[in-house]
């Protein structure tokens, strides 16, 4: 299929409640729009200003995640076009006259760099009732909405982007660079909301690691601080370098290690002849699922967030789940505060971990998506960052 990249110029002089922005700034911005699979349109409208609740920011970089991989490729379940992105850091363009603090209650203002999360806390629905904000049922009206629909912002691959009432945001601390607070939603909130959910680590526990991209390179840093010892497994070097670099205590190189049974073995040997206490699969591939059960040991814990499509179905051993009393956590998403955990977490280990190297080192345009989109499906980059 080839890719293209259409431009649309002055595509809409549509108003968000009447109020059209001017004089402050930019009267117009851009945006990535999804068509379809592959098929991304830059288009323009007008910005308005935020309504009294809301904020609206200039998107200082925002980057592709393997779920925007997803939608972009058409395999999503739910999202098959309109805006896209929402892994982001962004600096405040204009306040609603309400919107005074962020949701930690520290005072912001016009020209502070922020973090938002990708979904709505509705307060409302069933799971938001139980304390499962995680799960709120609303969590995606934004994202759902029409480009056409004012005020058009709705997800970050664009110049800029609205924080709706409801959505959590953060001030970025000082001491966390653009490039580092761009991960904080959500790749690492997830890590450190999945490593909560799963118990988190004794001191010295050994701790598994199925893939050496971004996720996986957050859960190496955030069980280094907690005290674990760490194994990864991955078969790309560059990523397997990047392990070491976060703090890997040991590297199961695939190139080297084949077939399960060569891996199965090199934990063992690295385990007293036991299996990993606790692991976590965030590689995408289905065949991980199955072979992270011969990994563990029994009485471990397992943390499933690489296989989000309903669509991946893979065969395993129940049997050998059960009789190893595994208890395995699938976790999607994270409970809001969670963001604000990671930028507290970037700004302590700030000068510990090279989070800086997380992106790929090279910054692509909003009209270079395509080209992002691409070397992220091939693996070429960790994490490609989009610099409107």
């Amino acid at each position: 299929m080839r890719l293209k990249v259409v431009f649309i110029i002055g595509f809409s002089r549509v108003s968000y409640d009447n109020n059209i922005l001017g004089g402050i700034g930019f009267m117009k911005g851009k945006m990535a729009v999804l068509n379809g699979p592959k098929e991304i349109q830059i288009r323009e409208f007008e910005l308005a200003k935020p309504g009294p609740d809301e904020v609206l920011v200039e998107v200082v970089r925002a980057n592709v995640c393997g779920s925007d991989v997803h939608t972009w490729k058409g395999s999503h379940p739910i999202k098959t076009k309109g805006t896209i992105g929402h892994e982001y850091v962004g600096r405040i363009y204009q306040l609603g006259e309400n919107v005074k603090t962020d949701y930690a209650g520290e005072v912001v203002k016009e020209g502070d760099r922020v973090a938002a999360l990708f979904s709505v806390t509705c307060m409302k629905c069933g799971p938001c009732s139980r304390g499962e904000f995680f799960l709120c049922k609303n969590r995606d009206i934004y994202q759902a909405k029409e480009p056409e629909d004012p005020p058009h912002f709705f997800s970050p691959f664009a110049t800029h982007c609205y924080i709706f009432p409801g959505v959590f945001f953060y001030k970025v601390p000082d001491q966390v660079s653009d490039a580092m607070a761009a991960g904080a939603n959500c790749a690492l909130a997830q890590i450190l909301f999945s490593i909560d959910t799963a118990g988190g680590f004794r001191r010295g526990e050994k701790f598994l690691v199925q893939g050496a991209g971004g996720l996986g390179l957050y859960a190496i840093a955030a069980a280094k601080e907690q005290g674990a010892i760490v194994i990864v497994i991955d078969g790309i070097k560059e990523r397997l370098e990047m392990a070491k670099a976060f703090g890997a205590d040991y590297i199961i190189d695939m190139n080297e290690h084949q077939t399960v049974e060569s891996r199965v073995q090199a934990v063992n040997e690295l385990t007293n002849g036991e299996g990993a206490d606790v692991a976590i699969e965030v590689t995408g591939v289905t065949a991980a699922f199955p072979e992270g059960i011969e990994l563990i040991r029994p009485g471990g814990r397992y943390m499933v967030l690489g296989n989000v499509l309903p669509s991946f179905k893979v065969e395993f051993s129940l049997g050998l789940l059960v009789r190893k009393s595994i208890t395995v956590f699938p976790i999607a998403r994270y409970n809001p505060w969670y963001l604000y955990h990671a930028l507290k977490f970037l700004e302590r280990n700030h000068q510990k971990f090279p989070f800086d190297s997380l992106s790929s080192g090279k910054l692509y345009s909003l009209e270079e998506i395509n080209n992002a989109f691409i070397d992220s499906e091939n693996r070429k980059v960790t994490r490609a960052i989009i610099a409107p």
